[in-house]
């Protein structure tokens, strides 16, 4: 995430940009494919990949750090370095809510104070939820995260091939501290 997740689609939301990525991302993004546990929205996840968004330009080293509130809710942290992995940092706090009856693989976030709400829905997860795919409904934007800032080669190359499958094709790959 160049710009944090946050940060990324609070710009994106500001804007309201229309973005032609590819077929499936113009009919709107696939449903989640599995749960996700409620530890899922506890902890630091890095941005491996995501589709280019004018939010996330110049952004390095992205990373969301959910911290759980409740069963339902949770607090964001994401932080963005300016143009590279060691740059100046950029934080932006929110707070989101899983969506009821999602087995924990939706949920929204409050920008702007809470006066625009945005959903997002993990699509995918590897097994042991050491990576995940996140997208937003409309299928315009799409993330993989990951537990640690440098991925196994195997498992990102399973997890951009999914990426891929599920009809995105442009992605960018913000840097990221090595491991």
């Amino acid at each position: 995430m160049r710009v944090s997740l946050i940060l990324s689609l609070a710009a994106s939301l500001a804007a309201t940009p229309v973005l032609a990525l590819s077929t499936a991302a113009l009919a709107g993004a696939q449903p989640p494919s599995k749960p996700v546990a409620a530890a899922f929205y506890s902890g630091k996840w890095y941005e491996i990949a995501r589709t280019p968004n004018s939010g996330q330009r110049n952004c390095e080293a992205p990373t969301t750090e959910f911290t759980t509130k409740s069963a339902d809710s949770f607090s964001v942290r994401q932080v963005c370095r300016r143009d590279s992995a060691t740059g100046k940092a950029k934080t932006f706090n929110t707070s989101g809510r899983i969506v009821a009856g999602s087995e924990n693989a939706k949920f929204s976030m409050n920008f702007l104070g809470g006066l625009k709400k945005q959903e997002y829905w993990v699509l995918d997860r590897a097994e042991d939820e050491s990576w995940a795919i996140m997208a937003t409904p409309g299928g315009n934007f799409v993330w993989l995260l990951s537990r640690k800032p440098v991925m196994d080669e195997a498992a990102k190359a399973a997890a951009l091939s999914r990426v891929k499958a599920l009809g995105y094709e442009k992605l960018v790959f913000p840097q990221q501290p090595e491991a």
